[in-house]
């Protein structure tokens, strides 16, 4: 099912569709340059906003999550990236283990690990999965309840290495974003490719320090083919001395949040756009749509009641916020089944793998989507989003979807610089 826009403004987004249309050839060649100075990271998956007038990444997971959601006919598309993405790091392995989240009782979770070790299968790789539970002493059988099964393993740690009873891999695969923090057998591995690197985990991972990168690659692009970067990229700001529990940093989030509102009302006025302007403030690190509010005004940050300041104060394993980011908030006009909806884009190295739709019925179209009673439509994106048709007008399926596959591997691109510049000395050589 295709997404419905519902919005009277597809003018400008169409202009801008059109605008990577006719540029797609200096786009390719871009993003080519761009991979030779940056090690793109193994997989990600960004949240886009489509608000008719501006095309825009809001949120980039370096460990994603929602492979089972991906439309299986794009299986070959995943298997041929996470092919090139193993060449890149050891093209000589033959073992890969993977490290999931402690999820043993969510079924969705479960089925996306499923699906990505299948992908991984598929490229030739024996792929085996290491638990981080304590509880796990032995091999686990996990029954899913699409017919499926997953088999947990304790890990051993042996030396500079991490592996399983007879089983020593070349690389570790985390799909565990580390908000609890860095477990022991993790550190100090330097005789294997550890991916993504340890401190692109939520536990030294900023949402700012991304935003910032995003900001400069947007710019560089935006230059390249003559458009104003603000249409691909959501202006922010940093809060970072605030306490929601005992009301400290109020006045730095309220000035912030004023800053932004300001900057956004006058880019409305420029385009022309009608619609009330709005921000989302957001915990600076972690995940699954924790610690988030919608701000359409200074005040409403300031006098928080209980029950709000409860919602912002800790996000996942139970993490007290202390920094937020304030992010520019894009109006979303799709929808799909009468729910707005957002697209959730899926690259493994710098291809695009596919993606889907998350939708809920019950947000609004400048809410956060990324919420319970949120569900997801497998993309349902008609082709892929790496084939754009010049015979056809820039709505039309693959045009759109081009556009978002554009706007996803900026976000992308902007990962991996954000990689690099936070390296740790000792963890520069085996960063990916």
């Amino acid at each position: 099912m295709v997404p419905h826009l519902t919005t009277a403004l597809t003018g400008p987004l169409l202009e801008l569709e059109r605008q990577f249309l006719d540029n797609a050839c200096d786009i390719e060649k871009w993003f080519r340059t761009q991979w030779q100075d940056h090690m793109p990271p193994f997989y990600g998956s960004t949240d886009l906003r489509n608000s008719g007038f501006k095309l825009a990444p809001v949120d980039l997971n370096l460990f994603p999550g929602g492979f089972n959601n991906l439309n299986d006919a794009f299986m070959p598309l995943c298997v041929q990236a996470a092919q090139a993405a193993i060449e890149r790091i050891c093209p000589d392995a033959g073992k890969l283990l993977l490290i999931p989240e402690n999820h043993t009782r969510n079924q969705f979770y479960l089925q996306n690990v499923a699906k990505l070790v299948s992908i991984l299968r598929l490229t030739g790789l024996d792929v085996r999965i290491g638990s981080l539970l304590p509880e796990i002493a032995e091999p686990t059988v996990l029954e899913l309840t699409n017919g499926a099964t997953l088999t947990l393993e304790p890990l051993r740690r042996r030396g500079g290495r991490v592996g399983l009873d007879n089983f020593e891999p070349c690389a570790v695969l985390l799909n565990n974003d580390l908000s609890a923090g860095v477990p022991d057998v993790l550190k100090g591995l330097d005789e294997q490719w550890l991916i993504p690197p340890l401190h692109a985990g939520w536990h030294s991972r900023r949402k700012s320090r991304h935003a910032a990168a995003y900001d400069r690659v947007a710019r560089a692009f935006a230059e390249e083919i003559g458009i104003d970067p603000w249409r691909i990229n959501p202006e922010f700001g940093v809060c970072g001395q605030i306490n929601f529990q005992e009301r400290t940093g109020e006045e730095c989030l309220a000035a912030q949040v004023d800053s932004l509102l300001t900057r956004i009302r006058a880019k409305y006025k420029e385009y022309g756009v009608t619609d009330q302007p709005f921000v989302v403030v957001k915990a600076d690190a972690g995940t699954y749509g924790m610690g988030v509010m919608t701000v359409k005004d200074a005040s409403e940050v300031v006098g928080l009641n209980r029950r709000q300041r409860n919602k912002m104060a800790v996000v996942k394993e139970g993490l007290q916020v202390h920094e937020v980011i304030i992010q520019e908030g894009v109006h979303t006009f799709e929808t799909v089944e009468d729910g707005v909806a957002e697209p959730v884009v899926y690259m493994m190295d710098h291809y695009v793998v596919g993606g889907f739709y998350r939708v809920h019925t019950e947000r609004g179209r400048d809410e956060n989507l990324n919420a319970p009673g949120m569900h997801f439509k497998p993309l349902a994106f008609e082709t892929c989003c790496t084939l754009p048709d010049a015979a056809q007008g820039p709505d039309a399926p693959p045009n759109r979807f081009y556009a978002y596959g554009v706007v996803a591997r900026l976000a992308l691109l902007a990962a991996s610089v954000e990689i690099e510049e936070t390296a740790p000395v000792e963890e520069e050589v085996l960063a990916v």
